[in-house]
């Protein structure tokens, strides 16, 4: 079957048919703004052709009652807002059956924005770490703590991780259903899960509801995104989520880019199956190059510890021949890949790569990072948000309460989160890394005595 792009194709139906434009938004489509701006002539408003976000019976529908079709859900909701936007209203929904929810502490800081708006504790869980990564939470933890606390709606979990671990869904799901509990996925990094045939590792097979970041791994502008029910009883209230989390006022190319991306590669499976094919060859015939054993094929961590090379120097060499890596994590460089990459993107990552790797100069420029420590004591998340604080220097806030999250960007994962007792390798990890978040001037918020 091939699908139509209905927001899109309803765009260029009607493009340059409001040949004055008297409303939103300002830029009227001038000529010099559509110089600069080419999109302009689709970026429009809630029109009489164009349908709305808010209350859609026409293309906006169309569309989301395909890609519900295509991804296996019950209701479909486009969002510009990206997938934090998402999150928000999962955690909402979460609320109705409980003020606790169970979050794996390497979650994105828009998990931790969200308990907080809405008055929800947290519940931290943390599993082991794997070559530098931390992992996953057992399901058997997941069972203790629900069945010694009815006050616990479920757990929210990202999965596929940022460097593309899959998280065990399919257990977290027996576990939580046989306790009358609820699964919600951050899908952010895996929407292009659902293409495959298998569908190996997509959230959308085990979650009651689940977010897909279409704008990370699909030809999708950026923030754009789809959240999704996988279970009937939530759609009402996933609805009236996204009526109180999602813009007034959303981008009609990126909505139409969300579509586009959802469907492109249902409409071209020979393109994706060209780019995983792609990214096999590469980790089959990496050369030498130390590979992150990631789960999902997408994500590709080239591993500079055993080389004994700073990353750094990787990162140089390949933005000098125009090639950028998603993320630098003082150990890894880290790939982000999509149905949309080309065989000789590939090729022309691993010929610089091993040209870092060739030169003995580069030896010995390696340096261990610190790892990101396992909270020393844990007071309550909602407790240190609701206290008289004040903000300390990094190095004279050991030992004292944190009372808002701080952590690492890229990946948005916490180092330290409200209510736990600041480490002296909480603030190492904190004052070596170049881009943070909940640091200001060097300074950190804690709790006042």
């Amino acid at each position: 079957m091939v699908y139509n792009y209905e927001i899109l194709n309803q765009l260029n139906k009607f493009k340059g048919r409001d040949r004055v434009r008297l409303h939103l938004p300002g830029h009227k489509n001038a000529a010099a703004f559509r110089a600069a701006f080419p999109v302009a002539p689709i970026d429009v408003t809630e029109l009489s052709f164009s349908d709305d976000l808010q209350s859609p019976v026409g293309a906006i529908k169309r569309a989301q009652d395909d890609i519900a079709q295509i991804l296996g859900a019950k209701r479909a909701f486009i969002t510009t807002d990206g997938s934090s936007s998402g999150v928000m209203a999962m955690v909402f929904v979460a609320s109705q059956s409980g003020n606790k929810l169970i979050v794996p502490r390497a979650s994105h800081k828009s998990v931790f924005n969200a308990c907080r708006v809405l008055n929800i504790e947290p519940v931290i869980v943390q599993g082991a770490e794997r070559e530098g990564v931390l992992g996953y939470p057992e399901p058997e933890l997941i069972e203790k703590l629900i069945v010694n606390d009815v006050n616990i709606s479920g757990m929210i979990v990202a999965s596929p991780d940022y460097y593309g671990n899959f998280a065990p869904l399919e257990k977290y799901k027996e576990v939580l259903s046989k306790h009358g509990r609820l699964l919600f996925v951050d899908g952010a990094h895996g929407a292009h899960l659902a293409l495959s045939e298998d569908r190996k590792g997509y959230a959308g097979v085990y979650a009651d509801m689940w977010v897909d970041g279409a704008h990370k791994t699909l030809p999708t502008l950026t923030q754009g995104a789809v959240v999704l029910v996988g279970n009937d009883k939530l759609v009402s209230r996933a609805d009236e989520a996204m009526s109180l989390f999602r813009t007034t006022s959303p981008s009609y190319p990126i909505m139409a880019s969300v579509e586009y991306g959802v469907k492109y590669y249902i409409n071209n499976p020979k393109l994706l199956a060209r780019a995983m094919a792609a990214a096999e060859a590469f980790r089959a015939d990496s050369d030498g190059l130390p590979l992150y054993p990631s789960d999902d094929w997408a994500k590709l961590a080239v591993d500079f510890k055993p080389l004994d090379i700073s990353p750094a120097i990787a990162q140089a060499a390949l933005e000098k021949k125009g090639i950028y890596a998603e993320m630098n994590d003082g150990r890894y460089l880290l790939f982000y890949l999509s149905p949309s990459t080309e065989p000789w993107h590939l090729d022309d990552l691993k010929g610089v790569l091993l040209g870092v790797v060739s030169k003995k100069k580069n030896k010995g420029t390696y340096r261990e990072r610190p790892t990101i420590p396992a909270a020393s004591r844990t007071y309550s998340f909602i407790y240190a948000h609701k206290q008289h604080c004040e903000y300390l220097p990094l190095d004279k806030a050991v030992g004292r309460m944190c009372a808002e999250n701080a952590g690492i960007t890229p990946p948005c994962l916490p180092v330290v989160i409200a209510g736990e007792i600041i480490t002296p390798q909480a603030v190492e990890l904190l004052s070596s890394c170049g881009n943070t978040f909940g640091v200001r001037d060097g300074k950190i918020k804690v709790v006042r005595r």
